[in-house]
């Protein structure tokens, strides 16, 4: 520093200069500049307490959701509303088993969070989103509308996705290619009522689980996967769909179902399932340049809630804003 120099020297923990005005516009300056980017404060002294993080839309030219079994205890009615809340899309395809009507005749269950459901599909109705309704083996009674339209929605035995990179896929349930269905009727209703058990025992089970502070864990589909039976009748309803989608000329298919989230080529076709809400929390969503992938729901909203009380936590010595 040149000896008599006029230029204020600055002591970045006390904020004074040898010249006082000099000094209250330094101070002014600096705060300005952190404000604009952004950068923390060095003042000592208590801070203020930082604010939550807004969970983020995500944006998708398609969503495909299956066997939500609306009407049933076993729906994650509050993930999938959760779900629908924070992703948009231009059309969103409702890939049977929307609303489960087997349970209908058995006794019927219907929460404040299921009618949330159907209103926030509606509201994207009304926001102008194509939403297009496939009905399955538990919903069938829809199947006589098919070619109608209903409160904006689409009704449909089956429909041909184009993808944003040309891909042609078939968009259908499933269960006409499931012989339990078609062949066994009354024991396709046998396993449905061993299934509500299973089902039953998985939320029993997450309760614990969350009482420990675990994440929430599907022990349905962890035994569906690890019974070779099941797995020899998932790789069978696989291989099949691949076959008719291939027999129509087409690229691939989009089915639900089995209740088994998958996207693989088989032989040459694409073969997508976009899982259920009953166990895994799924959907198939395709983005803007045709790339299609699952998302397990679950884990987004774990993560999102993590973030949360990490943004949301309050160290010794900070004040609210």
């Amino acid at each position: 520093m040149l000896i008599g120099s006029n230029k204020p020297s600055w002591n970045r923990h006390q904020g004074v200069t040898s010249n006082g005005q000099a000094g209250r516009v330094a101070s002014e300056s600096e705060s300005h500049m952190r404000n604009c980017l952004d950068v923390p404060s060095m003042a000592i002294g208590p801070a203020r307490a930082p604010r939550p993080v807004p969970h983020r839309n995500r944006h998708y030219r398609t969503i495909f959701i299956s066997d939500t079994h609306l009407g049933t205890r076993g729906c994650k009615a509050e993930l999938l509303a959760d779900f629908l809340t924070h992703n948009e899309c231009r059309t969103l395809y409702l890939v049977g088993d929307i609303i489960d009507g087997w349970a209908l005749k058995q006794g019927w269950f219907w929460s404040p969070e299921h009618s949330r459901v159907v209103d926030l599909i509606l509201s994207k109705v009304d926001q102008g989103t194509r939403v297009i309704f496939v009905p399955g083996n538990h919903d069938e009674a829809f199947r006589k509308y098919c070619g109608l339209v209903l409160a904006g929605i689409e009704l449909k035995r089956e429909a041909i996705h184009e993808t944003a990179d040309g891909l042609a896929l078939l968009v259908i349930h499933g269960d006409h290619f499931d012989a339990i269905v078609t062949c066994a009727r009354w024991l396709a209703l046998l396993g449905d009522r061993a299934y509500t058990v299973a089902l039953i025992l998985n939320d029993v089970f997450n309760q614990v689980r969350g009482r420990l502070g675990l994440p929430y864990w599907s022990l349905s589909a962890y035994l569906k996967r690890k019974v070779k039976n099941a797995v020899s009748y998932i790789s069978s309803f696989e291989h099949v769909l691949a076959r008719e989608a291939q027999s129509r000329g087409l690229d691939g298919v989009v089915c639900g179902h089995i209740h088994h989230a998958e996207t693989k080529m088989i032989d040459g076709i694409l073969y997508c399932n976009d899982g259920d809400w009953v166990e895994s929390c799924t959907a198939l969503v395709e983005d803007a340049h045709g790339r299609l992938e699952i998302v397990e729901w679950t884990k987004v909203a774990a993560e999102h809630e993590v973030v949360s009380r990490e943004m949301t936590h309050v160290p010794p010595g900070y004040v609210a804003a």
